[in-house]
């Protein structure tokens, strides 16, 4: 993999920072996320600040290690295909949320739970790059990032943290919240505060961390679930080459798209499975 450069930020693209360390983190477990995060941080970037001589000393390296990345990788498909590559996304940032909130639910209050609540956060944030996101994965988005900032700070000051979700709906959706254009999270009002002149998002140490005694409480039944709204299926009309030998290039397609399927199943996430089967059936019955 091409080595990325150290780079400064200037205070104008602070809110990269955050995609910019998951690419890091991510680097040797998952290149492919590597490379989206950071391509997410080149745009968001020049939608900041692409005129100043200190976000150019920052804006052109990324730019050019994208080109020697995607040259790298030219054979993969996570980085080549969009439709891939949102889906490889889609399935590493639930992966790591379901992760998260089921340990949450048990009461294992951790280090390990708030950094993947916040990495999931932010590969959400980074589905934008393939246009908007679906109201599933705004509503975790959301929850993940306001669960991430609360588990901190809970850990940070000694408190017992309240698992699940939170007892009062409006407690969360009444929060200002970042955005994945801005990057950055206004202070909470209430009840948890994040550090003061941070952007919102806790500083969270390295995962496979042991827990302390004091990190693990016992489980306080949640009061509200978010719901996965399954959109609509809609049928594809088939076309007249359906009926014909598919291309084995299709064929590799779909059967990328039905193991994208048996892992979402794997974590539960019964929208996503649905969502790659229907591609599957798709480019079957039409060829596309």
């Amino acid at each position: 993999m091409v080595m990325f450069p150290n780079l400064n930020l200037p205070p104008s693209l602070k809110p990269l920072q955050h995609y910019l360390k998951a690419a890091t983190e991510q680097e040797t477990r998952d290149p492919v996320i590597a490379y989206w995060c950071r391509l997410f941080a080149l745009q968001l970037g020049m939608k900041l600040d692409k005129k100043s001589k200190e976000a150019s000393a920052v804006l052109l390296p990324i730019m050019d290690w994208l080109e020697k990345a995607r040259t790298e990788m030219h054979e993969n498909e996570a980085v080549t295909n969009d439709l891939v590559a949102k889906a490889h996304l889609e399935n590493h940032a639930m992966k790591l949320f379901t992760w998260a909130d089921t340990e949450d639910r048990a009461a294992h209050f951790n280090k390990n739970v708030v950094k993947a609540f916040y990495t999931s956060g932010i590969v959400m944030d980074v589905l934008e790059t393939f246009g908007e996101v679906g109201l599933d994965i705004s509503e975790k988005r959301r929850y993940a990032k306001w669960k991430a900032t609360y588990l901190h700070n809970c850990l940070k000051n000694g408190e017992t943290p309240i698992a699940g979700p939170p007892t009062d709906e409006l407690e969360l959706f009444n929060e200002p919240q970042g955005n994945a254009h801005g990057g950055e999270t206004k202070d909470y009002q209430t009840p948890f505060a994040p550090d003061q002149g941070r952007t919102g998002w806790p500083s969270v140490p390295e995962m496979n961390q042991t827990p302390t005694p004091a990190e693990r409480r016992q489980p306080v039944t949640p009061a509200y679930e978010p719901q996965a709204v399954i959109p609509p299926y809609v049928p594809v009309q088939p076309s007249p080459s359906m009926h014909q030998t598919p291309d084995p290039e299709i064929i590799k397609k779909v059967e990328k798209y039905c193991r994208f399927t048996m892992s979402a199943l794997n974590y539960d996430d019964v929208p996503e499975a649905i969502k790659n089967l229907e591609l599957a059936l798709r480019l079957l019955k039409t060829g596309q």
